[in-house]
């Protein structure tokens, strides 16, 4: 009976020891292994997390699209015309600087002067009254895309 009580304990004390005292040159193994979930594996999911933050969060610019004449701000009953902005008084359009014709009726357009407020044609560059030489243009030129060519996207 002693003998058998020997052997349960030498087999308990040999389970025991496997799991308590580690096999030190299969742990040296995992050490690449650890170091690429444990390091590296943090840092790159933070780099992503920032990117994905970044992307969601990122400053979008705002363009807006001048296709053409706007209409006039109307103020008791008087269409308005901004100063330094060619405009048609016949039409009570509002063009885009640089224009110097209407393209409904066909007639020159107005300038408003900035300094003095005083109405004079918009292809002279300098006010008849104050002096101020006016030259201005657009800054920048957006343009949409047109969409697929016709025929379908995949025409070249």
């Amino acid at each position: 009976m002693a003998d058998a009580l020997a052997r349960i304990w030498q087999t308990i004390l040999d389970v025991v020891s496997a799991v308590v005292i580690p096999d030190w040159a299969e742990l040296v193994n995992l050490i690449p292994v650890i170091l690429v979930l444990g390091v590296l594996g943090p840092l790159l999911s933070l780099l992503a997390l920032a990117w994905v933050f970044y992307v969601l969060r990122r400053p979008r610019t705002s363009l807006v699209l001048s296709e053409g004449p706007r209409a006039a701000a109307i103020v008791d009953g008087k269409a308005q015309y901004p100063s330094g902005e060619p405009y048609c008084p016949i039409d009570g359009l509002v063009y885009t600087l640089g224009r110097t014709d209407c393209e409904r009726c066909g007639g020159e357009l107005m300038l408003r002067c900035p300094k003095c407020a005083t109405g004079r044609n918009a292809s002279l560059r300098a006010c008849g009254n104050c002096g101020l030489e006016l030259s201005m243009s657009n800054r920048g030129l957006a343009v949409r895309r047109a969409g697929p060519p016709a025929g379908g996207a995949a025409a070249a």
